[in-house]
């Protein structure tokens, strides 16, 4: 009796592994079929793919020219000037993120490295006689007082070059007295300043001219890059060294 129950038994796992065999022979082949089809009638999957793949290797690059950037220092020169000039690179702040940044000569002397800007305008007086950097300082244009930024501008001396660069919001608090003062220095865009607006500038005491040095970037909700705030923007060129 025991020795005929084995046996039955071993005939049904043995009935049971060929047709586990077969379903999975079936499958495979149905799978081959759908396969065969799906691809002749394009793969949205594969296509989705490439562009990932596409993708990571554009920010793969992008990370890379980043990474050399920044192992050349926040001041990449960019612009050889003449002797009897200096050079300058000036970026304005993105949104309320990241902070603006001024150089001279290739090195950084207004910055979120050197802890000395802040959301308003910035702004760097130059000796243009000298290259020498008289004075770095910020000024909140939202929630502060233009008083100090007015005195700061009537301060200028004659022979001075004066850089500024916008970050967050600039113009709330910025009045006439204080737009005048900045046309002096050859702004021709500072009466047009509103809300969240990106600027740099770059003019001089006494300017006999309007300053070829200025962009300004409008707030534009349908065009910002940043949502609320738009895109930063940068500015280079060469100073004139002042000769009395």
């Amino acid at each position: 009796m025991l020795t005929v129950t084995v046996g039955r038994t071993s005939v049904m796992r043995r009935a049971n592994l060929s047709r586990c065999l077969w379903q999975a022979l079936m499958a495979l082949v149905l799978l081959v079929i759908f396969f065969t089809v799906f691809m002749q009638q394009g793969n949205p999957f594969t296509a989705e793919w490439r562009r990932a793949v596409l993708k990571g290797a554009d920010i793969s690059n992008q990370a890379s020219k980043t990474s050399t950037k920044a192992a050349a220092g926040p001041c990449v020169k960019t612009r050889d000037c003449p002797e009897d000039h200096f050079s300058f690179y000036i970026q304005s702040g993105a949104a309320n993120v990241v902070a603006p940044k001024i150089c001279i000569q290739n090195k950084l002397v207004l910055g979120a490295l050197l802890n000395n800007a802040g959301v308003g305008i910035n702004v760097v007086i130059l000796n243009a006689k000298t290259g020498e950097v008289v004075k770095t300082a910020h000024f909140d244009m939202y929630s502060g007082d233009v008083n100090p930024l007015i005195k700061l501008l009537k301060s200028v001396e004659k022979g001075s070059a004066v850089l500024m660069a916008s970050y967050d919001e600039p113009s709330s608090k910025l009045n006439e007295d204080a737009k005048k003062l900045i046309a002096e220095l050859g702004s021709s865009a500072v009466h047009l300043l509103g809300f969240r607006d990106n600027w740099v500038f770059v003019g001089g005491k006494a300017a006999a001219v309007k300053s070829k040095f200025e962009k300004v970037l409008k707030n534009d909700h349908a065009n910002n890059k940043y949502e609320n705030w738009p895109e930063l923007i940068d500015l280079e060129g060469c100073i004139p060294k002042y000769m009395e």
